[in-house]
C-alpha cells in the first residue's frame, strides 16, 4: 500500500512538473482547485497536497493565502552567487537587453558605514546612484550603488550602463572580487511598485563591497532583484 503511494506520489508530480515546465501551464497561471487539479492527474487530493508542496519547494509555483497556486515566471537568470558579474552582464548572459532608468544620483557625505566599508579616513564625498535596471524593457533590478566622489566622479555616471566599465574606464582598474550576502526580503514600500512587485512577491537583496586585483574598496552596491527573475545558488563542499 505504502509503495502505491509512493508511485501515485512520483509519476502525478513528474507529469505536473512536466506540464509546468514544458509551458502546458502559462506564466502566473492560476491552477484549478486541489480538488479538480487532483481528479485531472489521477491522484487523490492529499498526494496532490504534497506534490504541489514540493513543487513550491523547487520554486516552480507559488502558494498564495486565500488566493490560490500559481505558476511561477520562469528566471531570466540563474547562476552560482560565486560567479561575480555586472548587472548588465548578468542581462545579457540572459539573452535580453539591458537597459537603465536612473532615480536618483548626489553626492553625500559619508557615514559612518562607508568609512567601514571603503576603509580610509581620507573619503570625503561618496557618488550615490540609484537606478532600475531592465531586461527586454522590464524592470527587474533596483541598484543602489555608492563610490568615491573623487575616484568615478558622478558626472560620469550617466554616460555608462555599467559601472563595473565606468569604473575601469576611470581608475584603470578592474574589480576582480566582492564580498557579498544575501537577504530575501519581503514587500518593500520603495521598491517593490517600482519592480512591478505585488505585495506578497518577495525580493532577493544582494549587498557587495567590491574590490580591485590590488585589495583596493571600490564600489559598494544594494541590488534588489525580482526573486522571479533571477536564482542564484552557492556549491558548497565538505571540509
Amino acid at each position: 500500500m505504502e509503495r502505491d503511494k509512493n508511485s501515485e506520489f512520483k509519476e502525478g508530480l513528474s507529469q505536473l512538473r512536466h506540464d509546468i515546465e514544458s509551458g502546458t501551464y502559462a506564466q502566473n497561471e492560476k491552477l484549478k482547485p486541489l480538488y479538480e487539479i487532483a481528479r485531472d492527474y489521477q491522484v487523490s487530493q492529499d498526494t496532490m497536497r504534497e506534490i504541489v508542496d514540493q513543487l513550491v519547494d523547487e520554486r516552480l509555483v507559488t502558494r498564495r493565502l486565500g488566493v490560490g497556486v500559481f505558476v511561477n515566471p520562469k528566471p531570466i537568470y540563474s547562476s552560482g552567487i560565486e560567479e561575480l558579474g555586472s548587472v548588465t552582464e548578468m542581462i545579457k548572459k540572459a539573452g535580453k537587453t539591458p537597459g537603465t532608468q536612473f532615480v536618483a544620483a548626489e553626492v553625500i557625505e559619508p557615514t559612518k558605514n562607508d568609512f567601514h566599508n571603503f576603509n580610509y579616513a581620507e573619503l570625503k564625498r561618496i557618488a550615490l546612484i540609484e537606478r532600475v535596471r531592465t531586461a527586454d524593457g522590464e524592470p527587474v533590478v533596483y541598484c543602489i550603488d555608492k563610490v568615491d566622489n573623487d575616484i568615478v566622479p558622478i558626472g560620469h555616471i550617466h554616460h555608462q550602463d555599467s559601472i563595473f566599465k565606468l569604473i575601469h574606464s576611470s581608475t584603470g582598474k578592474q574589480i576582480e572580487y566582492a564580498h557579498a550576502s544575501v537577504e530575501p526580503i519581503g514587500y518593500h514600500d520603495k521598491v517593490s511598485p517600482i519592480l512591478n512587485c505585488g505585495p506578497d512577491q518577495p525580493l532577493l537583496l544582494l549587498r557587495q563591497m567590491h574590490y580591485t586585483s590590488d585589495d583596493q574598496p571600490i564600489l559598494y552596491s544594494e541590488n534588489y532583484f525580482r526573486n522571479d527573475a533571477f536564482q542564484f545558488h552557492v556549491v558548497r563542499k565538505r571540509m
